[in-house]
């Protein structure tokens, strides 16, 4: 990509899509507690935004490798989110529990274009020689729409209402399908002939069987899956400090403050060392900095943690995005990065589901505990995944 108007365009199409997905994980899990008081039912509700991911994951990359239409695809996402966030309003609390998981599902069918579809875009739009640097803007990307979400979640919820927090993300949705109707069409990356479910398996063949990117992968989905209880279990914790449920956004405000410096900082770190090594010990990090979280005893306290949480967190990120690209040609992006990335929205949402029964039963300061150990028990998994010494590196 040319310009720096064309740069511009992609981070901003790429960061509302993210800011309205990061603000949805935490008002659904506000909307359905406030409106339900039932924190299974918000965990299943947010497990069911994510579940789809993990089938359509993989069909949406192998169809993006082979198309030229992207963009379509990408707008598909954000307009379906805003039609279902309008649907979520009128039926939470009104109607069958059963109405919140279902609506949030048809969201979630396309929400690995979010994270993988732009993703995977970045080989084309950039040179080799600029991928590196573009990842970590990438993951700034990323950070800042984590920084911005929970917080205008919290703040709109604390100073409207929830429902207006929910309008919000409709206004991020649409802003977003314009920046997205000015993004570039590229050529299809890849799949020529191949049919379309040979390409699907050829991707995930791929993603299992190259050791150094099947680490990454699997510390970063552990990853997604554990912090993914953090979702249910932060706002409850705020209960027991005294604060409001919708105070849990400023927690995760620090922590994306914190990677989104040292993801720009220590950027280079993905040319220096080994991207999985990055990861795995930026993962490992941020499990034994969680442990510390139970034992602060007010808000202002767990926001430093929070954010010393995330200065260990951030290279993680740039990192898996360096993995994908160097052990993966560009014809396997789009499969690559949306297999990914369905993995760890799946996990996500199995961590939330999980959470909302887990909190109940230990209590916020112990579920927090049982995420920290998880942690760093994902870098242990992330490692033994790597053992082989078969390592196909594309440049």
């Amino acid at each position: 990509m040319t310009g720096g108007d064309g740069v511009f365009g992609y981070y901003l199409a790429a960061t509302l899509a993210r800011l309205g997905d990061e603000m949805v994980a935490f008002t659904l899990v506000l909307l359905v507690l406030e409106r339900t008081d039932s924190p299974a039912l918000a965990g299943v509700t947010g497990a069911a935004y994510a579940l789809p991911a993990i089938v359509t994951g993989p069909l949406l990359g192998a169809w993006l490798d082979r198309t030229p239409r992207r963009r379509t695809a990408l707008a598909a996402n954000q307009a379906t989110l805003a039609v279902v966030m309008i649907a979520m309003l009128l039926a939470v609390g009104n109607s069958p529990h059963w109405t919140a998981p279902t609506l949030a599902a048809v969201a979630g069918t396309t929400l690995p274009m979010v994270s993988g579809g732009f993703t995977s875009m970045l080989p084309s739009l950039f040179g080799p020689d600029r991928l590196a640097r573009a990842n970590s803007f990438e993951s700034v990307s990323f950070s800042a729409a984590a920084i911005a979400g929970p917080a205008t979640a919290a703040t709109v919820t604390a100073a409207v209402s929830v429902d207006a927090a929910v309008v919000v993300i409709v206004v991020a949705a649409g802003l977003s399908i314009v920046a997205i109707s000015r993004l570039p069409a590229l050529p299809p990356a890849g799949a020529g002939g191949e049919p379309f479910l040979a390409s699907v398996v050829g991707g995930l063949r791929h993603l299992a069987r190259t050791p150094r990117l099947r680490a990454s992968t699997v510390t970063t989905t552990l990853l997604m899956g554990f912090t993914g209880m953090l979702l249910i279990t932060l706002p409850l914790h705020m209960v027991e400090l005294g604060r409001p449920q919708s105070a849990a956004g400023y927690l995760w405000t620090a922590v994306e403050l914190g990677s989104m410096t040292t993801a720009l900082l220590l950027g280079h770190l993905q040319r220096r060392w080994p991207p999985e090594y990055v990861v795995m010990l930026s993962v490992g990090a941020y499990g034994l900095a969680l442990a510390t979280w139970p034992l602060a005893s007010s808000l202002v306290v767990l926001l430093l943690l929070a954010l010393l949480t995330g200065l260990l967190e951030g290279p993680a990120l740039p990192a898996m995005f360096a993995a994908r690209q160097r052990y993966s040609p560009e014809a396997l992006q789009g499969r690559v990065s949306t297999t990914a990335a369905s993995l760890r929205v799946g996990a996500s949402a199995l961590g939330q589901a999980t959470a909302g029964l887990l909190v109940p039963a230990l209590g916020p300061g112990a579920t927090m505990l049982v995420v920290a150990l998880g942690l760093l028990a994902a870098v242990g998994l992330g490692r033994l995944s790597s053992l082989t010494t078969k390592v196909p590196v594309h440049a």
